[in-house]
């Protein structure tokens, strides 16, 4: 197994241990020495997804039926460790398609529709995306402005959704849009479009100072046509699809900060053994050995909580505050991780040399992801005194 100490084996099983060793060893050979190159670039290296398809990553939790390999969500979060491991913002780009595109499509689709978009989807030939945020609704989703409008056969889309993960890329999304605009959340559907459709474009790619190699930017909708075919989950049904998928989004991007904490680990302790202070390695420094005993504790307890959940969510049993407490958990301990990491490193902790400043910048976009820290506390505090506080 290649966790971060061998001693560390929580016995999630063969398949799991084989599967980790497997991205672990295709991560670390193909994306891991362009990772800097990736983010200064700004750019997704393309030629990933359809080597992710290969290796039956892009369709982990999809049924065999529909040309995925039906490992689960516990196996899922591994996958997301190690892609973050290398590059977080690969890991980001990589969960965006394989969990908020792709999964939704498994879990809400038609039988006709999975046909129709998984197969190119597991495969990697075709991109996947999820829209959800808007300029003005973020937090406050519901509030959303992007309206759909039926005629005839087909629905009129009209509005912006923006910070969308793999936007500029993709050939198909999920798109949440207010079919009854005085309904409130009883008023959003869920949308399959695809790229080519008439009335949508990809407007500008955003410059971004974290996930920079995950490409994102703004969709504009003017008239756009779907077929009434196209609904997902069900007329004005958008709120209980939208709601059930963060949750599994949730799940597997915790695993993401498991990773970039990985990554800080596997700079930190060669270096504590290559610096020598005082005539010995610091590594033998009291100080220095408190630190990495913290770090891995934190990485230890994420993994736990992470790996559980996965577990949990595969058998149907994970709540909603327990998954936001695994968010925001696992996004705090990896920012605390990195900067003890960039404290051991001293000065060099702050050049290009390492990585970890880079780390600290993508964990810090992680922060708002799927849900900002307080979101998350507000889901936990309801859940404790069973008064909504979101109002």
């Amino acid at each position: 197994m290649n966790t971060i100490y061998p001693s560390l084996n929580f016995n999630l099983g063969e398949d799991i241990d084989m599967l980790r060793d497997s991205v672990f060893q295709f991560c670390q050979t193909e994306i891991a020495p362009r990772a800097a190159e990736i983010d200064q670039s700004n750019e997704f290296p393309m030629d990933l997804w359809r080597k992710f398809g290969d290796m039956g990553l892009l369709g982990i939790t999809v049924d065999e039926e529909y040309g995925g390999s039906g490992m689960g969500y516990l196996a899922h979060s591994v996958a997301m460790e190690e892609i973050s491991r290398a590059s977080a913002s690969v890991g980001l780009s990589y969960g965006a398609h394989s969990n908020l595109c792709l999964n939704q499509l498994a879990k809400n689709g038609s039988h006709e529709q999975k046909l129709k978009y998984l197969p190119k989807l597991c495969s990697g030939e075709h991109i996947g995306a999820l829209a959800m945020s808007e300029p003005n609704a973020g937090s406050d989703v519901v509030s959303m402005k992007l309206s759909a409008t039926k005629q005839g056969d087909h629905y009129l889309l009209n509005g912006n959704k923006m910070w969308i993960t793999n936007g500029p890329d993709a050939h198909t999304y999920v798109i949440y849009a207010k079919t009854d605009l005085d309904a409130g959340s009883q008023g959003i559907t869920a949308f399959i479009v695809e790229r080519d459709f008439p009335g949508f474009t990809q407007a500008q790619k955003l410059d971004k100072l974290g996930m920079r190699g995950s490409n994102t930017c703004e969709l504009v909708f003017i008239d756009c046509e779907v077929p009434e075919e196209n609904i997902l989950g069900g007329l004005n049904n958008g709120v209980k699809v939208l709601m059930s998928g963060l949750d599994y989004e949730r799940v597997v991007l915790s695993g993401g900060p498991l990773g970039i904490m990985a990554a800080c680990m596997d700079i930190v302790v060669p270096y504590v053994h290559e610096r020598v202070q005082f005539g010995k390695p610091i590594a033998g420094f009291q100080l220095q050995q408190k630190k990495l005993a913290e770090m891995i504790t934190e990485i230890t307890k994420a993994q736990l909580l992470a790996f559980r959940l996965g577990q949990l969510k595969n058998e149907d049993k994970a709540t909603s505050a327990q998954i936001s407490m695994a968010k925001r958990n696992n996004v705090d301990m990896a920012l605390k991780v990195a900067r003890e990491a960039r404290q051991i490193l001293g000065g060099m902790g702050i050049t290009g040399e390492y990585s970890i400043m880079r780390h600290m910048m993508n964990l810090e976009s992680v922060v708002t992801y799927e849900g900002t820290h307080d979101i998350h506390l507000l889901i936990t505090g309801l859940d404790i005194t069973g008064l909504n506080a979101f109002k």
